[in-house]
């Protein structure tokens, strides 16, 4: 297994970015999809994943809901990133001579600005770094990538213009994963614990209000909900929730013993510590 820990994407991406910020001692390993990176982790081949989950501006990542709670792995961590873009082309390359971008299909959307104000005709590729990958082996002056900073080192492409975002608050969350194991203990993790679990509720009039009101009348905070569709009978909606606090605390304790009376079944993804990325959000905002 080694010290390895992997992610969806290429070299270069915003995935292996994330990995090393949080684990720079770790080597992290790409791989083709979502399923690959977990399989690695089923199969004991990596330690880790690190698997976005949410986006500032996109919202959630696709199938991740689905993959999560079907798979072997539980949540450990959490790692917040800021996304950024650069225009990448080919050293010795201009923006004035180039005709098309290259990039995926949200980093294209987040930097519409720069796209326009260059006239620039959008392609979408499978990946960011991928397509910095595309433009250097292309050779095509007329061809730029919109990719993370990273990839411009690692393909050996000049940056044309740097931080060309739309929004500077662009954000993912990322989730890191690593084989089924007992929950941390309270005493564990420190005071600012974040739980993610996954509920169906039951097929009854305002099963959802009440399943959340255990939440509210035991002064537990969700702080994100997400609902998707189960099988093809669109009748059975399974939720996911992150709510702040530890399984053994008191108030979280009362409001799962709740939400059991409304819900078909309650499946824990993941207790681990808060980043600190939320307390600086909340500080912000005070």
């Amino acid at each position: 297994m080694g010290n390895k820990i992997s992610y969806q994407g290429e070299a270069g991406s915003n995935s292996n970015m994330a990995c090393t910020q949080r684990f720079p001692d770790m080597q992290a390993v790409p791989c083709a999809s979502f399923e690959d990176a977990f399989a690695m982790v089923e199969n004991g081949e990596a330690e880790l994943a690190m698997i976005p989950i949410e986006n500032s501006l996109a919202g959630r990542v696709a199938d991740i809901h689905v993959l999560l709670p079907e798979s072997n792995l539980q949540i450990v961590g959490e790692h917040y990133l800021r996304i950024r873009f650069d225009l990448l082309g080919l050293p010795g390359s201009s923006v004035g001579e180039a005709t098309e971008v290259h990039s995926h299909i949200h980093a294209l959307g987040q930097c519409r600005k720069i796209i326009r104000e260059h006239q620039l005709t959008p392609v979408i590729a499978g990946d960011t770094a991928g397509s910095a990958r595309e433009v250097r082996d292309w050779n095509d002056p007329t061809k730029l990538s919109l990719a993370p900073p990273l990839a411009a080192e690692l393909y050996g492409l000049e940056v044309l213009a740097s931080s060309v975002e739309d929004d500077p608050t662009n954000t993912t969350r990322f989730v890191v994963l690593a084989r089924k194991q007992e929950l941390p203990t309270r005493s564990e993790l420190p005071e600012t614990a974040v739980t993610t679990l996954v509920f169906q509720v039951r097929n009854v009039p305002s099963a959802l209000y009440k399943a959340l009101g255990g939440f509210a009348t035991n002064g537990v905070n969700i702080t994100r909900l997400e609902s998707y569709m189960v099988g093809s009978s669109f009748a059975a909606t399974t939720f996911m929730i992150d709510i702040e606090g530890h399984p053994e605390d008191l108030p979280v304790r009362l409001a799962l013993e709740e939400l059991e009376f409304f819900t078909w079944e309650i499946k824990i993804l993941g207790t681990y510590a808060a980043s600190e990325h939320r307390s600086s959000v909340s500080a912000a905002f005070v």
